[in-house]
């Protein structure tokens, strides 16, 4: 994730992530084709639909796998001075610093 801040600024951070799968039986692979959830995904899954069932480990930042490393966004708006967590809370809207 890189973040360029006002004054052109940028921080970055890296996010490693790895995903086992169970070995998949025939049965499990003709399921999930015919469900057809694996269209329009990167990698042909999304973690957190039907393909979580056959998941059997993961190391690193799940909100990565979905799309976007929240932890790690999260610190480095923080650090260029978006109060992100204050607005989560009071449902406010975050404004440039």
């Amino acid at each position: 994730v890189v973040l360029v801040a006002p004054g052109r600024r940028t921080s970055r951070r890296c996010v490693e992530t790895k995903v086992r799968f169970k070995r998949l039986s025939r049965e499990d692979i003709d399921s999930y084709i015919a469900s057809g959830e694996w269209r329009g995904k990167a990698g042909a899954y999304a973690i957190q639909g039907r393909a979580e069932a056959f998941v059997r480990m993961l190391t690193g930042s799940h909100s990565a796998v979905v799309g976007l490393p929240l932890y790690e966004t999260v610190h480095l708006l923080e650090g260029a001075g978006y109060p992100v967590f204050h607005s989560w809370m009071t449902g406010a809207g975050a404004e440039a610093p």
